[in-house]
C-alpha cells in the first residue's frame, strides 16, 4: 500500500488491519507524519507536534499485536487533538498568546480516555483564540485556510481538527462545540464532526460543571470513523456531574439503519436567522433528493427569535466562568472576540439570566415533542459558503447586518440550545464549489440512533456524484502558504505552567 492510498483508508479499516497484523502503527503514523509535512504549510491545521513520543507509543502498539494481547478500540490509530484540550508535557496555548508556553502537567478526561484506547496523541491542530468564533485563526500559530482554497476560511473553532481530515493528515480528531464548532468547520471542509448530547462525551474541564452549552465530541472523515471515536469517547467522569453511562456498545458496532423508514422534518432557517439565498437554493436541492429516499419529509414551521438573546446571555455566562480572572489580571491577552462576549456579560442581571434559561427550556421543549412524530431534523449548518480568513466573521447574511461576530453561526446555535445531539454531514458542494454540509439533528441523548440515520443518508449520497462527500485537489496543497501564519502577533505576558482548561467557546 502506498503512504497515499494509506492515510487515504478510513480509521476503521486501519484498525481492523493494525488488528490482524496487516499494518503496523509505526509504518501508519510515519505516513501521517510524512502527510503532515508535506500539506501542512498550505493549510496550517497542525500546531504543536509531539513525533518523538508517538513514535515511541507506536512501537509498543506494534509489540502488543505481535504478542497476541487484546486490543482496544483506536489501537495504534494516530490522533489530533484540539488545542482547546489539555495535553500532558504537550505544549497546549489555546491560541492565546499568554499561554505559549503552556505545558500542562495533565491530560484532559477525554485525551486520557482516548490513550488508554489505543490512540497515539500525534499532534494538537489549529483553533481561534480562546476557541472564540468560526474562523481559526490566532496570535500564536496563524490563521488554518480551508483545503478546498487556502484564501478562505476552515470555519472554528474546531477548524484545525477539519482540514487536517479533509487533507488525510491523520484519521481521527477531537473537537469541541458551544455554538458550532464541530459542525461548522466539518461543513466547510467536508468531513463529519458530532455535537454530542450534553454528558454522553465527560469534560472534567468545564468551568460550569452544569452548563450544557459546551460538549466535547468526535471528528471524522466519514460517519463510521466517527462513531468508532465516539464508542472510545463516550462514558462518565466523577468530576463531571452532567455525564451519564453509556458503554460504547451503543455506538460500536454501528447498527446501519434503513432509510426508507424515517421520518424527517426539515426547517431552513428557524424562522430566526438570516441565511443566504444560494445557500437556500443547493439546501432545498438536497432536501429533494432526501424526500426520495425517505418514509416522510415534512417542514417544520417555527419560529425561534428568542434563541438569540437566551444564546447571548448563556455563553456570556460560560465565558465569564472561564476567563474573568485573565480579564482583572491580563486583558491585553485576550483576543477581540473572548472581549467581546465578557463585554456582554457586566451588562447582564440575575432577571437576564433567568429568562435566558426560561427560553432554553422552551426551545428544547419544541424540539423534544417534535420527535413524537419525526425520527430526524434537517437544517442546514451555515448560512455563508467560506468566505477569506482574513475577515474575522461574516458582518452580514443576506444584507442584514450581523449583530456580532458570532450571530450567523445561529444555525447551530440555536441547536446547541436546545441540548439535542447534531451532526454535520457532507453533501456535495455549493454552487461556489465549496463543501456543503447537512445539520442532521436527533433525539436528545439519541446519539448512537443519529449516527446510523446519518449512515443510511451518507450511503446514499455515496451513489451520487452530486452529494457524496467532496475531496480537495491535494496537487494544489504542495505549496507553503506563508500569508497564513502572518496574523500580528504580541509578546506573551505569562509563561510556561500557566495550565488552564474550559475554553470550549465556540
Amino acid at each position: 500500500m502506498t503512504t497515499a492510498s494509506l492515510v487515504e483508508t478510513t480509521a476503521v479499516e486501519l484498525r481492523r488491519l493494525i488488528g490482524t497484523g496487516e499494518l503496523s502503527p509505526v509504518e501508519l503514523l510515519q505516513a501521517c507524519i510524512a502527510r503532515i509535512e508535506a500539506l501542512n504549510p498550505a493549510v496550517n491545521a497542525i500546531c504543536a507536534t509531539d513525533y518523538d513520543r508517538a513514535l515511541l507509543a507506536a512501537r509498543q502498539a506494534e509489540a502488543m499485536v505481535i504478542r497476541g494481547e487484546p486490543l482496544p478500540p483506536l489501537h495504534g490509530l494516530p490522533l489530533g487533538v484540539k488545542d482547546l484540550q489539555l495535553t500532558q508535557d504537550l505544549l497546549t496555548t489555546f491560541g492565546n498568546v499568554g499561554l505559549r508556553g503552556n505545558v500542562p502537567k495533565r491530560d484532559t478526561a477525554l485525551v486520557a480516555r482516548l490513550r488508554a484506547a489505543g490512540a497515539i496523541v500525534t499532534c494538537k491542530t489549529n483553533t481561534p483564540d480562546m476557541g472564540a468564533g468560526a474562523n481559526t485563526r490566532n496570535s500564536v500559530w496563524g490563521a488554518t485556510g480551508n483545503p478546498f482554497d487556502p484564501q478562505l476560511n476552515a470555519g472554528g473553532s474546531s477548524g484545525g481538527s477539519a482540514a487536517a481530515l479533509a487533507t488525510d493528515m491523520l484519521p481521527i480528531c477531537t473537537g469541541s462545540d458551544t455554538g458550532g464548532s464541530l459542525r461548522i468547520p466539518s461543513a466547510l471542509c467536508g468531513v463529519v464532526g458530532l455535537r454530542p448530547s450534553p454528558g454522553v462525551v465527560a469534560n472534567d474541564d468545564r468551568p460550569l460543571g452544569w452548563a450544557t452549552l459546551p460538549v466535547l465530541g468526535p471528528m471524522g472523515r466519514n460517519v463510521a470513523d466517527t462513531a468508532l471515536l465516539m464508542s472510545a469517547s463516550a462514558g462518565p467522569h466523577p468530576m463531571d456531574p452532567l455525564s451519564v453511562g453509556v458503554h460504547r456498545d451503543a455506538y460500536w458496532p454501528l447498527r446501519p439503519a434503513d432509510p426508507k423508514g424515517l421520518r424527517v422534518g426539515v426547517i431552513e432557517d428557524f424562522g430566526a436567522c438570516a441565511v443566504d439565498p444560494m445557500i437556500r437554493r443547493t439546501f432545498r436541492r438536497r432536501v429533494d433528493a432526501i424526500a426520495r429516499e425517505v418514509a416522510s419529509c415534512e417542514a417544520l414551521g417555527w419560529n425561534l427569535e428568542e434563541a438569540h438573546r437566551a444564546f447571548d446571555t448563556l455563553r456570556a455566562e460560560n465565558f465569564v466562568a472561564a476567563y474573568a480572572s485573565i480579564w482583572r489580571t491580563a486583558p491585553e491577552t485576550l483576543g477581540p472576540n473572548v472581549r467581546a462576549n465578557l463585554e456582554i456579560a457586566w451588562r447582564l442581571t440575575l432577571a437576564d439570566r433567568a429568562e435566558a434559561h426560561l427560553a432554553q427550556t422552551r426551545i428544547m421543549r419544541r424540539f423534544q415533542a417534535a420527535f413524537d412524530s419525526i425520527d430526524l431534523i434537517i437544517a442546514p449548518v451555515t448560512p455563508v459558503s467560506p468566505f477569506p480568513w482574513r475577515h474575522l466573521y461574516a458582518e452580514s447574511v443576506d444584507g442584514r447586518p450581523m449583530r456580532n461576530y458570532y450571530e450567523w453561526l445561529a444555525l447551530t446555535y440555536i441547536v446547541t440550545l436546545a441540548t439535542n445531539p447534531a451532526l454535520s454531514l457532507p453533501c456535495g458542494v455549493d454552487e461556489a464549489g465549496m463543501p456543503f454540509g447537512l445539520q442532521l439533528i436527533g433525539r436528545l441523548h439519541g446519539d448512537a440512533g443519529l449516527l446510523a440515520n446519518a449512515q443510511a443518508l451518507e450511503m446514499v449520497f455515496e451513489s451520487s456524484a452530486e452529494l457524496r462527500r467532496p475531496r480537495p485537489d491535494l496537487a494544489q496543497l504542495r505549496s507553503p502558504r506563508p500569508e497564513l501564519k502572518s496574523i500580528v502577533t504580541h509578546p506573551p505576558l505569562f509563561g510556561g505552567g500557566a495550565e488552564r482548561a474550559g475554553g470550549d467557546a465556540l
